[in-house]
């Protein structure tokens, strides 16, 4: 008889993913003839500018080499360039390439925390940074973001009283994943204090800079006064301009100590895609009006998404000021079950929606439960038709209530 081999308790930690749980299921419902609309993954269907796709044709080597560890010196000038147009000085000593923004939060919090250390995070946040932290050993406290103040942070004791002895680092998602909040200057400020008060990091998840709405402007961790050695900002092309596929994004900390064992573990993994740089170092090639276009078209797809949710009877929700999520909350039993029933058993005329149900996005058991994460990121038409078929299905849902 063969003998099992027992896991590690890391693979039993591990959490799947409520972003891509459901996958198979909508694999099978489109296997059945049903159109299913993907409204639970941040995939964007905005074009990648032509000014990046067309340095394909550029590239000139023989093969497609290792990098250096840190980044290839191009594409690092180009993100000083990047940011510099942010209105943020940074050196070349202060920016570390990843492979994704996933590896940037996977390297900083190996650096920053031991097993069984601490990290605050403001829940419901990404469901990733579990998995990041379970792979390390390290553990989320979270903050509860109440929804009817639009997820916005809770006040300062609140928080301080989650600090502990064991505590590394706040971490924040600002536009925010998933529920699309905007952090105020006061906010940020309130955990700048906190975090020198307590000797902590701040890791700031920047993903979404641009995308902010109703004029509103985000406003990057970096500009924190006393806060050079403490800020880690993770960020990533990805949704910027549309090459998630591409697996670039970067590490910013102007703390030399910090980013010499950030370097340590890039040499580990030896470097970030080499051809992937190639094509990011073309970002400051693309015009302005490129973003400006793109984020005039996601605000209009919030809006269609929050004005036809809103309609629908027993939804709760609140506008969200940025990125391209938003979070709800369903009249239903359980929105992992409702999600399953929409892909297995529902269909409007053929077609079907896909969620994120949202308890994955709290790390408080039992909170998200009747909640769900929808992604606005398809054309306006496939939104208009996800949302009607969203509506039929809570209407004949046997978990309503």
């Amino acid at each position: 008889m063969p003998t099992t081999r027992k896991l590690s308790q890391r693979a039993s930690d591990l959490p799947a993913s409520p972003i891509r749980r459901l996958a198979p299921y909508a694999v099978a419902a489109r296997a059945a003839g049903k159109k299913v609309y993907s409204l639970n993954i941040g995939q964007p269907d905005i074009r990648t500018p032509g000014e990046i796709l067309d340095r394909l044709k550029t590239y000139e080597d023989v093969n497609i080499p290792y990098g250096p560890s840190q980044g290839t010196p191009e594409f690092l000038e180009t993100l000083q360039s990047y940011y510099r147009s942010c209105g943020l000085e940074v050196g070349i000593e202060d920016l570390f390439v990843t492979t994704g923004g996933s590896e940037a939060i996977l390297f900083v919090l190996g650096i920053i925390a031991d097993p069984g250390d601490e990290i605050l995070v403001f829940e419901p946040y990404y469901t990733n940074y579990s998995g990041f932290a379970a792979m390390l050993g390290v553990v989320p406290v979270p903050v509860t973001t109440p929804a009817d103040q639009g997820y916005h942070l809770p006040d300062r004791s609140e928080i301080e009283s989650k600090i502990g002895n064991r505590t590394r680092a706040i971490m924040l998602c600002s536009p925010n994943n998933p529920t699309g909040t905007v952090y105020t200057d006061q906010e940020l400020e309130l955990l700048a204090d906190l975090c020198k008060k307590h000797d902590l990091y701040l890791v700031a998840d920047e993903v979404y800079r641009e995308f902010t709405y109703d004029g509103l402007k985000h406003r990057s961790a970096l500009t924190l006064p006393g806060m050079e050695d403490r800020t880690i900002v993770v960020d990533s092309l990805s949704k910027r301009i549309s090459v998630c596929g591409l697996r670039i994004g970067n590490i910013v900390c102007r703390n030399k100590e910090l980013m010499a064992a950030i370097l340590k573990a890039g040499q580990a993994r030896l470097c970030p895609p080499t051809l992937g740089q190639h094509l990011g170092a073309g970002l400051m090639d693309v015009p302005a009006s490129y973003m400006t276009e793109v984020i005039a078209e996601y605000e209009g797809r919030r809006d269609l998404v929050f004005d036809a949710l809103s309609a629908i009877p027993g939804v709760g929700l609140r506008k969200p000021e940025g990125a391209f999520y938003v979070c709800a909350g369903f009249p239903v039993d359980d929105a992992d079950r409702f999600a399953q029933y929409m892909l297995e058993e529902f269909d409007h005329g053929g077609e079907t929606v896909m969620m994120a149900p949202a308890e994955g996005f709290y790390a408080t058991p039992g909170l998200g439960r009747d909640e769900a994460r929808i992604a606005y990121v398809l054309n306006r038409d496939d939104l208009t038709g996800a949302m009607k078929a969203l509506a039929e299905g809570l209407k004949v849902y046997p978990g309503r209530t």
